[in-house]
Formats: structure tokens, C-alpha cells, sequence
């Protein structure tokens, strides 16, 4: 949907809201044409049922605004004396066209200075939950979202169970694209398993401006940006959905690569420009590893007859929680683990007297793995040995050729395409590269992207399998873990208290504030007490 189809829609709505709502706008000491000023008749309208004009804002919010709807129809209902559980019902169930029915057939009375307090326990649960739900779904969508790390692609600095609080102002909060979605949750209902959205219709495009730009090295959470494939099991209908940009999958990674770089992966190490980028403090590159010893490093079934070392001591020990046992030779009881390493943990682990000998899982260059992003043979790269490519920036050109399309023809057809209202095509023939039947020899980008990649080198779904981020895809910053669970514990011990209430960036090992967290609200819970005390005396 463009912005001028958005305004046709906005004007549709007016017209519906004025040829239905006219009289009673005359019934409340209101002339008839203020139903029909945009923006304006929703101020007189909240003036109408008693309400805060400020609640007006609340109206042009997507999402909120299918909340706010309802409670507008039954709160201009009952500003006419229509207050029983029919009024309700049909008021909602006709999508507020019950109100014509008022306004044409029915002697009515305005009733001002109408009481806000609904009339029944009910009514009041209610009213309180819709607008519960209302400033929730303002915070989550707006400024502070949840969320859980469920790979450990950036083990070390973020681990598997952690549960972080995603800031949507550093960057700029997008807008809700999906005008039509259940309150608060992603792309699925809970329980039912079921889409929680239409897919029509989309709105423009939007980004409140942040007061920070992506830097490198940040982490970032993003719409995985091929989140279309041809099933979603979560759905259970085993059919093909296509996902609006905004219900895409939440994936969370490293920005090693912004607008403008030129980016190469040696040896599992980015370069930027040609220098080595240098990560963070708390980051932690691993890397593959094959171990050989005469111990099994996780417990091995009903193999009792072995020595056998739990994985938590593996973990706590050594610094390794990403290890499998993958074969045992009963004959020189000998296992063979793969595990994803740090250089820390990699001498530890070199060190134990029982290991016969440990190895890196290497890759050479130039041996092309078809899975590895553009899967073009033209391009023969690998996780290991990548590129060098150039990390689009907005407003820059770029020459076209049929050896580097690849790399762009996604960003053209899709992402600066498709996505963006556009319908892009791009066709090949011998050596020239045809954009809608037009001969392509250069292409200036529409927006910036990035390169998402993941600290865990080898176990890693990111940028190297499916290429860039566009801006628009990103979600937010993660900033704060406020509780992380660790699976493999049990009963309290689940509960890793040294990473409650850490900040995600910074250098050195992470600070828990829990404490001060504590402090805070014995300090809130104690003034709220003597405050109500006070009150009641």
C-alpha cells in the first residue's frame, strides 16, 4: 500500500464516519460538518463521550487502533443511553455500523457529563484490561520489546535462555506495516498455533528517527529477511504464507559489516576495508573443533562401562557447552567429539592429559559450497573463505555485470523492489543483465544494509547463507538481559543469577544489577505502602 492508497482509505473511513455519526454530533450541541474534518472529528468525538482529546493520537497508531475502535463505538453508545449488553454486542459485531442504526431511526438523548465508571463488575475488568492491553502494546511496539536468544550463534556474549529487553528507540521504532494483527505477539497465537495476522491490508512503510546509527560490531535484532518459505509447521497446514516484512522472524546477530564497507570472511576472520575487525571485549569467536580422547566429554547413554564427565563440569571447567560425542571406538576406547571452541577453551582443552589429539575443521579457498550466499558458482566461496563484496549503502550506484548480479538481484527484485511497492524483474541474456526488459548497467540502492553474522562461526545461520539486511528488516537493540535459564540445570540452580539484570555491550565480564533492582523496588513497594496508609488517615 502506497501513501496516496493509505490517504484514499483514510478519506473512505471519514466519509463512513460522518454518514453515520452526523446526528448525534447535532444531538451533542456539535454541527453536523465537524463529523466530517479529519483528525478533527475524532477530537470533538472524544469531547462527545467524555474522553481525553489526547486519546485521539491512540486512533491513528496501528494496532492500537483496532483496539481503540471497539471501545469508541460502546463509549458512543452509551453516550446516547445505550448501555445494555445488546448495545454492546451489536456495536461490536457490526463494526460500529449499529451506530447508523441509532442515528437514523432512534430517538436518542445526549447524555453530558456522562459518569466514566462502567455500570457492572464486568464492564470495569474490562475496561481495565483493553486499555492494560493498550499501553502494552505502545511499549512493545514502540519502545521496549522482550525477547529470547534460542541459538547460540553468539555464545559468549549472549547465551542460549537468555531473555533480553530489545530497545525500539535507539535505531528508530518501525511503524507497524501489518494494519491487521492479535495485540503483542509475533507472527503466531500462542496455544492455538495459528497466524495472528492478514496479510492485507500493508501500510507504508515508517521509521521514527533514532538518535543512534548501526555501528559496527553492534548487536542487533532483525526480520530474518528469506523468512518466505514454502511451509510454516507452526501453522500446521503445511501450505505456502508469505510474511510481511514486519512478521518475519526474529533473528538476533553481530553487525560486522555497515553501509559503504567492503567486507571479506579469511580464515572465519572479517576483514573491513582490508583490516582485521576487531570485536569487543565480551565477544568470543569459536570455532569447529574435532577432539579424540580417552574420556567421553558428555554422558554416553548406557555405555556405563566408560568414564564419563557430565556436560555442566565440561561447561564450567573448560568454557564449553556446544559439544557432541559423535563416535566411540570400543576397540582403543577412544571418543571423538566435535565441539565449537574459543581459543581459551581450545588450550584448556589441549591441555587435558586424555586427549589424544584435537583439530580444527577446515575449509579451503575457492572450494565452493553451493548453500553459502549468492549460491552463484561465479562466486566460488564458502563459510570459511568469502568474498570480498561491497556492502550497499543508499543513494550509491554500482556497476551491473552478469559475473555480479547475483549478488544484487534479490536487493533489485525484493528488498528495493517488491517490499517497497516496486515491481522489479530482472532477466538474463548471454552476458547482459535486463531490468523490466531494460538493459541494466548500473543500479543505485534505495537503502542501507548490513552484514549480520554470528560469533560462533561454525554454527552459525547468518549473512554468509542468505546475504544482506536491509534497514528496514532491523527491529531493535538488545541492551539488557533481565533473566537467563540455563536448560541443562535443575530446580534454582536453572536461573543464572550472575547474568540477571547485565547489560549486552561494554567490555569485561558483565555486571549484574539485580541487587540494586532489588533495592529499588523494596524502596517503591515501601513508599506506595506509607503513601496509601497516609491517604486512608
Amino acid at each position: 500500500m502506497t501513501f496516496t492508497t493509505l490517504l484514499l482509505l483514510i478519506l473512505i473511513v471519514q466519509l463512513i464516519h460522518f454518514a453515520g455519526t452526523w446526528k448525534l454530533y447535532t444531538l451533542a450541541g456539535r454541527k453536523a460538518w465537524e463529523a466530517l474534518i479529519p483528525v478533527y472529528n475524532a477530537v470533538v468525538l472524544m469531547k462527545i463521550i467524555n474522553r481525553s482529546p489526547w486519546l485521539t493520537i491512540l486512533l491513528f497508531v496501528p494496532i492500537v487502533n483496532l483496539i481503540m475502535f471497539p471501545v469508541i463505538w460502546v463509549e458512543t453508545l452509551r453516550s446516547f443511553g445505550k448501555n445494555s449488553n445488546t448495545d454492546t454486542f451489536l456495536g461490536v459485531f457490526t463494526g460500529g455500523f449499529y451506530i447508523y442504526y441509532i442515528n437514523y431511526t432512534q430517538d436518542v438523548t445526549y447524555i453530558k457529563d456522562r459518569s466514566l465508571k462502567p455500570r457492572t463488575a464486568v464492564g470495569e475488568w474490562t475496561s481495565s484490561i483493553l486499555f492494560a492491553i493498550i499501553a502494552a502494546t505502545i511499549v512493545h511496539t514502540y519502545v521496549m520489546q522482550p525477547f529470547t536468544i534460542p541459538t547460540s550463534s553468539l555464545e559468549k556474549t549472549l547465551l542460549v535462555g537468555d531473555f533480553l529487553f530489545v530497545s525500539k528507540f535507539h535505531y528508530g521504532a518501525r511503524a507497524p506495516m501489518t494494519a491487521v494483527s492479535f495485540p503483542m505477539v509475533h507472527d503466531t497465537i500462542p496455544v492455538l498455533r495459528k497466524k495472528s495476522y492478514t496479510t492485507k491490508p500493508q501500510l507504508p512503510y515508517f521509521r521514527i528517527p533514532g538518535f543512534q546509527d548501526i555501528k559496527r560490531n553492534d548487536i542487533v535484532v532483525f526480520n530474518w529477511p528469506v523468512d518466505t518459505v514454502n511451509a510454516f509447521q507452526q501453522y500446521g497446514d503445511g501450505k505456502y504464507h508469505y510474511k510481511p516484512i514486519d512478521k518475519k522472524s526474529n533473528y538476533v546477530k553481530r553487525c560486522v559489516g555497515t553501509p559503504g564497507d567492503s567486507l571479506e570472511v579469511r580464515d572465519g576472520f572479517v576483514y573491513i576495508n582490508g583490516k582485521q575487525n576487531v570485536l569487543p571485549g565480551r565477544a568470543r569467536l569459536q570455532f569447529l573443533y574435532k577432539i579424540n580422547s580417552k574420556i567421553a566429554f558428555v554422558k554416553t547413554g548406557n555405555n556405563g562401562k566408560y568414564t564419563s564427565i557430565p556436560t555442566d563440569f565440561v561447561a564450567s571447567q573448560f568454557g564449553v557447552s556446544d559439544i557432541y560425542l559423535i563416535n566411540i571406538d570400543r576397540t582403543n576406547k577412544v571418543f571423538t567429539h566435535y565441539a565449537h571452541l574459543t581459543e581459551e577453551a581450545f588450550q584448556k582443552m589441549k591441555s587435558i592429559s586424555q586427549v589424544v589429539d584435537i583439530e580444527k575443521i577446515e575449509k579451503e579457498k575457492g572450494n565452493w559450497d553451493p548453500r553459502v550466499f549468492p549460491h552463484d558458482p561465479r562466486q566460488p566461496w564458502n563459510s570459511k573463505f568469502f568474498g570480498p563484496i561491497y556492502i550497499p549503502q543508499e543513494g550509491v550506484t554500482v556497476g551491473i555485470t552478469i559475473e555480479n548480479i547475483s549478488l544484487y538481484k534479490r536487493i533489485i527484485e525484493v528488498y528495493d523492489g517488491s517490499e517497497l511497492g516496486i515491481n522489479n524483474t530482472i532477466t538474463l541474456s548471454g552476458i547482459e543483465v535486463f531490468l523490466n526488459g531494460t538493459l541494466l548497467t548500473e543500479y543505485t540502492f534505495l537503502q542501507d544494509y548490513y552484514w549480520m553474522m554470528g560469533d560462533n562461526r561454525d554454527n552459525s545461520e547468518d549473512a554468509r547463507m542468505w546475504g544482506y539486511v536491509p534497514f528496514n528488516h532491523v527491529v531493535g537493540k538488545p541492551v539488557f538481559v533481565w533473566m537467563s535459564l540455563d536448560s541443562n540445570a535443575k530446580g534454582f540452580d536453572k536461573i543464572r543469577t550472575e547474568r540477571l539484570f547485565t547489560t549486552v555491550g561494554g567490555d569485561g565480564e558483565p555486571v549484574s544489577y539485580f541487587k540494586y533492582f532489588v533495592i529499588l523496588l523494596g524502596a517503591w513497594f515501601a513508599f506506595d505502602f506509607f503513601r496509601k496508609r497516609k491517604k486512608k488517615a
